[in-house]
């Protein structure tokens, strides 16, 4: 039997979340694991390993851990943080919590401060020595960056002088050897400047982290709990469903082709939403009327969590059958269980049974520009304030485009608006949020501002 430590990373795009496989000697523990687990087995399988230790580090805030799927598919133990008070059965941690998995032994260290709940593994291969080799800090300190301390309303200078002390006094005192291996990478939104690479060590980032260079207290205070990104609506909800402990996946409703008559008799009650997850041009094409618009080639998980009311059944037009499976893996990862269907054929098959379809016309940046240009339509960056102060079109209103549900009041329904964004895919949802609040001429900017500089607009 290999005695030798083996680690290996598992990393979703859109959410940038990191999930990690840790083993020697036949058995290997899952930290902070995704809710489809499938990839853990199958890994663990190929490694000839046992999973026998499932280790959360807090309780995530952007997305739904696979902690209880995992605990049931393997019968491992669930170690969680002490601090968290979590109603399903654990191994509670906290300082001072050792454990062996196989020759490893992990050291448990107290880290609040991006929630108040986080907790360190810090991990020793006992075959090579006494020395710490690898940490995993969960949202304490990622590469180029440290965890948001503003998740919690009135909590924020708090949490962030508790994040000071977990750097300097915890994890900062680890060998500079020792790699790190932190739960997000850049896009996510539980930091602010994460850099790209998925892994450092702590050596690397005393040295060129910016947020560890800040010295002095009190300014790292405050450079974490000014200029902060909006955090999604779905963050609070996430921490209580990992909290309480997420329903089985098993448990949930299988999706299910309807064809178009059922489709369009479930899309009117008043419990359900009908949410188009292909591409941008597909859905200005032509789209079931009133639905929501996310493009999965987006951060889908992300803003489908922000802006879909989470009590709400949930009905998928989609290209075929794989991208709607593909989308109701996304949207439970952020809480959404309730995706029942999706409509077979798709917009076609809509189309076909004689039922009425709404479009959004995708303009080119010359159009965009002549729109502006005559004064007739309104321009609409729904970009987030600082991509906008960065670069902007002149003229254009900043409503970042998670905004428009309460902030589109402001702006004249019966005037022509054009929608821009970075890409065009945020900018498809924003449209469809018009759509949905009676807006009649609605355009979306294909290519966002990045094709409209290409084309040498300013």
């Amino acid at each position: 039997m290999d005695e030798r430590m083996v680690i290996q990373q598992f990393f979703i795009p859109g959410i940038a979340h990191s999930s990690y496989l840790i083993g020697a000697s036949g058995t290997c523990a899952i930290i902070d694991p995704a809710r489809d687990v499938d990839r853990y087995l199958e890994a663990a399988k190929d490694l000839g390993l046992m999973i026998t230790h499932i280790l959360e580090t807090h309780l995530h805030a952007d997305f739904v851990s696979g902690h209880m799927d995992l605990a049931e598919k393997t019968g491992a133990r669930i170690y969680a943080p002490k601090s968290g008070s979590c109603s399903f059965e654990h191994e509670p941690v906290g300082d001072g919590t050792q454990f062996s998995v196989g020759g490893i032994r992990f050291d448990v260290l107290d880290t609040p401060g991006h929630t108040p709940d986080g907790v360190t593994y810090v991990a020793t291969d006992l075959s090579r020595g006494e020395e710490p080799v690898a940490v995993f800090p969960g949202d304490t300190l990622f590469v180029g960056d440290v965890g948001r301390p503003d998740l919690f309303p009135g909590q924020a200078r708090d949490l962030a002088a508790h994040l000071h002390e977990s750097l300097h006094t915890k994890i900062l005192t680890l060998p500079d050897h020792c790699m790190l291996f932190p739960a997000h990478g850049a896009g996510s939104l539980c930091g602010r400047a994460m850099g790209s690479m998925r892994s450092s060590t702590i050596g690397y980032e005393r040295r060129f982290n910016g947020a560890l260079k800040i010295a002095d207290r009190e300014e790292f205070i405050r450079s974490l709990t000014e200029g902060m990104p909006p955090a999604p609506d779905h963050f609070a909800r996430c921490s209580e469903i990992n909290r309480r402990g997420p329903a089985l996946v098993r448990t949930l409703p299988a999706i299910r082709p309807m064809k178009p008559a059922e489709f369009r008799e479930r899309a009117a009650r008043e419990d359900t939403i009908v949410l188009s997850v292909n591409d941008y041009a597909s859905f200005g094409g032509q789209h079931v009327p009133g639905s929501y618009h996310i493009d999965l080639g987006g951060n889908f998980s992300t803003f489908a969590g922000w802006v879909l009311p989470p009590e709400s059944e949930i009905l998928l037009v989609a290209d075929g059958p794989a991208q709607a499976e593909a989308a109701a893996v996304m949207l439970r990862r952020v809480g959404l269980d309730l995706t029942v269907g999706y409509l077979e054929g798709g917009t076609h098959a809509w189309a076909m049974a004689g039922y009425p379809t709404g479009h959004v016309p995708q303009v080119s940046p010359a159009e965009v520009h002549g729109m502006i240009a005559e004064g007739g339509a309104a321009l609409v960056d729904v970009r987030t304030p600082e991509e906008y102060e960065e670069d902007h079109v002149a003229g254009a209103v900043n409503i970042m485009v998670t905004d428009l549900r309460e902030r589109a009041a402001g702006l004249d329904p019966l005037r022509p608006v054009v929608v821009m964004c970075r890409t065009g895919h945020r900018s498809s949802l924003g449209c469809s949020i018009l759509k949905q609040k009676g807006f009649l001429n609605v355009y979306n900017a294909a290519g966002g501002i990045t094709a409209y500089r290409a084309a040498g607009y300013t």
